[in-house]
């Protein structure tokens, strides 16, 4: 890791990101089919295509490649808003990550029945809060909340937005995304003032 903090972030080869979605896109198929203890690193290979060389160069092992694709999707979730250059008065994109777990309910019934839904939960957390931290310092109206209340604050709606989602998904996924978004947002400005 580069010490160098002016330095550009390294840009992944087109072969190695290729490889790296082929084995996160196999792994993810695999879960939704059966459990994750029972899913080998050479299933991950057979589906992916991808030799077992290959893939150690570029993961430890499947708990490795799923917390790596985990953490790439959360970092690309949290960071929407802010990478968009969004102008609402939104913390965190509600309505775009709930309507991806409604669309993913299966891969989501299926983390769950495996026992990795926790370790998903707890990456977001922390994704988000990063996120909501962000947000908090590009939204006017939140600039009068002193900077060092922000991070707290930002903990604190990530863990209330989680826990949304989870009685959304216990209760059926039946509101709309966009009223999730709504009803979260109007918890975060309410609590804020």
């Amino acid at each position: 890791m580069s010490t160098n903090s002016g330095a550009k972030p390294k840009k992944i080869d087109s072969r190695v990101r290729r490889t790296r979605n082929a084995l996160g896109d196999a792994l993810i198929a695999l879960i939704q089919e059966r459990p994750f203890d029972s899913i080998t690193v050479q299933d991950v290979l057979k589906r992916a295509n991808v030799g077992r060389s290959t893939f150690y160069v570029h993961y430890r092992d499947k708990d490795d490649l799923f917390l790596s694709d985990v953490e790439e999707f959360l970092e690309l979730a949290a960071t929407a808003l802010s990478r968009k250059k969004e102008k609402s008065e939104r913390v965190a994109p509600v309505k775009e990550f709930f309507a991806h777990v409604r669309d993913g309910a299966k891969l989501y019934k299926a983390l769950t029945a495996s026992g990795k839904l926790n370790d998903f939960m707890e990456l977001a957390r922390g994704h988000f809060a990063r996120g909501i931290k962000q947000r908090l310092k590009e939204i006017p109206r939140s600039q009068a909340i002193p900077v060092e209340k922000r991070e707290v604050l930002a903990h604190a709606l990530s863990s209330a937005l989680l826990s949304l989602l989870s009685w959304w998904i216990e209760h059926g996924c039946n509101e709309a995304p966009a009223a999730m978004d709504e009803t979260f947002h109007r918890l975060v400005w309410k609590g804020i003032a």
